[in-house]
C-alpha cells in the first residue's frame, strides 16, 4: 500500500549528481569537464542563445515575412518650446515654417508640440497635437495654438473619396427610383386601358 514514507521516483528518473574536481581518477578532475582555457571554461561565463562569436547570427540573416504591426504605426514629429523660441514674436509657426527651418524632416502623419523648455515670446502655433503643460505656456506666453483639421494631412487624401461615394451611392439610388416610378406608371397605364 502507498504510503507518504514510501513514496519513490521512478527507476532511472533521477541521476546521480555529477561530482566535479575530485581528483583525476573521478573522470571529472582538472577542467571539471569544462575543457582548456577559454571563455566557457571561466567562471560564471556564458553565452547568450543564438550569439555566433560577433558574426551576423542567423536569425538577423534569414529573411522576414508575414504580419507585422509596425506598418500601421503613426508617426509624429516632435518639436519642444525650446526650438520654437528661434522664431520672432507673433509669427505663425506651421508645417512649411518648421520644415524651411530644418526643426521637422522625412515623412509623418502629423506635428505635435510638446512643453520641454521655455517659450519667451508668444507665437500662433498651427499643430495636430499638443501636450497640456505646452498648451498652457504657449497661451502664458501670449501666443496661440490651433489644432489642424485631418483632411489637411498628407495621408488622409483617402478621406475625401470616401466621402464622395456615398454621395455616388445616393444618386445611383435616386435614378433607380426614378426607373422605378417611371415602371409603376406604365403599369397604371396599361391597367387603365384594359379597365376601358
Amino acid at each position: 500500500m502507498m504510503r507518504l514514507h514510501n513514496l519513490q521516483p521512478r527507476p532511472g528518473s533521477r541521476h546521480r549528481v555529477k561530482r566535479l574536481g575530485c581528483g583525476e581518477s573521478s573522470g571529472h578532475g582538472k577542467t571539471s569537464g569544462k575543457g582548456h582555457k577559454g571563455q566557457k571554461a571561466r567562471s560564471g561565463g556564458s553565452i547568450r542563445l543564438g550569439f555566433e562569436g560577433g558574426q551576423m547570427p542567423l536569425i538577423r540573416r534569414l529573411p522576414k515575412r508575414g504580419f507585422n504591426n509596425a506598418a500601421f504605426h503613426k508617426r509624429y514629429a516632435i518639436v519642444n518650446l525650446e526650438d520654437l523660441n528661434a522664431f520672432k514674436a507673433g509669427t505663425a509657426v506651421n508645417e512649411q515654417l518648421l520644415r524651411e527651418s530644418k526643426l521637422i524632416r522625412g515623412d509623418f502623419v502629423g506635428i505635435k508640440i510638446l512643453g520641454d523648455g521655455e517659450l519667451k515670446h508668444g507665437l500662433k502655433v498651427e499643430a495636430d497635437k499638443v501636450s497640456a503643460a505646452a498648451r498652457e505656456k504657449i497661451e502664458k506666453a501670449g501666443g496661440t495654438i490651433t489644432l489642424r483639421e485631418k483632411a489637411e494631412h498628407p495621408h488622409a487624401g483617402a478621406a475625401p473619396e470616401a466621402s464622395e461615394k456615398p454621395a455616388g451611392e445616393a444618386a445611383s439610388g435616386g435614378t433607380r427610383k426614378k426607373k422605378s416610378s417611371k415602371k409603376t406608371s406604365a403599369k397604371a397605364k396599361k391597367k387603365a386601358s384594359r379597365d376601358s
